[in-house]
């Protein structure tokens, strides 16, 4: 049976606004003809860039009636963990082309993770006999409780990833280191690479990556990304692109990384594929 990706966490219906010179001040009001409404969320593109690229995927969220609709388009199993009647989540997304300010209602992500731990959990009890990886990417409140979920996914034999996005709580979670190493892959931006180690430059915080047992993958937009391990560094450049839009780049690369690990590419292939896919995502508005 071919492998199976797995992606877990938040999903948004996200109001796109595009080609603006600047971000608005406070009181100031910004008008462009340039505007997206589509679906957004880490799970969601990753798992919808996966199956593009041909990969069997399954998306655990909770989703509105407006993005099922959109997905049916998708070739990606849905687990929808939205009861009904209740409010789905709402991003307004900002964007310059350089930079990005976002607003979110967060509905029924507030309950998502408890949801989360029941149906993940539930999977370990299956009796998987292909290739399974579970791709994260949401705010784990309690991160002793997740490592305790990892570390039977590995004795599983199940392989694991998680995208922590930028959540200062998450640096006041002692449990977080433990976190990382029950993990086969993290990936940070260059930000978040900083804001987990407590450094203030990238160059600072890449020996504290290098001790960690999961391999760290950071992602540095133009620059490309770089594998980070104990015995070596890899960097390879992204290709050159007019961006339109940075929304869901960063997920789309994890799809585009993935894939090619999970079709056995090397490390720089890899890196290479999560690049390409990333920059195509940029042509266009949205994540999708």
């Amino acid at each position: 049976m071919p492998p199976l990706l797995l992606c877990a966490g938040e999903a948004f219906e996200d109001l796109i606004f595009v080609g603006l010179d600047h971000l608005p001040e406070p009181g100031e009001e910004i008008r462009t003809d340039h505007f997206t409404a589509t679906i957004g969320g880490g799970a969601v593109i990753t798992a919808v860039r996966a199956a593009r690229l041909g990969m069997r995927t399954h998306l655990m969220s909770a989703l509105g009636d407006a993005a099922m609709t959109r997905l049916k388009k998708e070739r990606v199993r849905i687990t929808n963990l939205r009861k009904p009647n209740e409010p789905h989540a709402i991003t307004a997304a900002l964007s310059t082309g350089d930079d990005r300010a976002f607003v979110t209602f967060n509905g029924v992500n507030a309950r998502l993770e408890e949801r989360l731990v029941r149906v993940v959990s539930h999977t370990l009890k299956a009796d998987r006999r292909e290739q399974t990886h579970v791709h994260f990417c949401f705010y784990p409140h309690v991160c002793s409780q997740w490592t305790a979920i990892l570390t039977k996914m590995r004795k599983r034999g199940i392989t694991t990833s998680w995208d922590f996005g930028w959540n200062e709580p998450l640096t006041n979670d002692r449990g977080l280191t433990d976190l990382i190493d029950a993990l086969d892959f993290v990936f940070v931006n260059e930000h978040e690479a900083c804001l987990y180690t407590g450094e203030a430059s990238l160059e600072a915080s890449i020996p504290h990556w290098r001790q960690r047992k999961a391999i760290t993958v950071v992602k540095l937009g133009v620059a490309g990304a770089v594998w980070l391990a104990p015995d070596r560094d890899i960097l390879v450049r992204a290709p050159q692109v007019k961006v339109v839009d940075t929304t869901g780049a960063g997920d789309s690369f994890n799809a585009g990384f993935l894939v090619a690990w999970m079709n056995g590419k090397s490390p720089a292939q890899c890196l290479a594929a999560g690049n390409k896919v990333g920059a195509a995502s940029t042509r266009q508005a949205g994540g999708l």
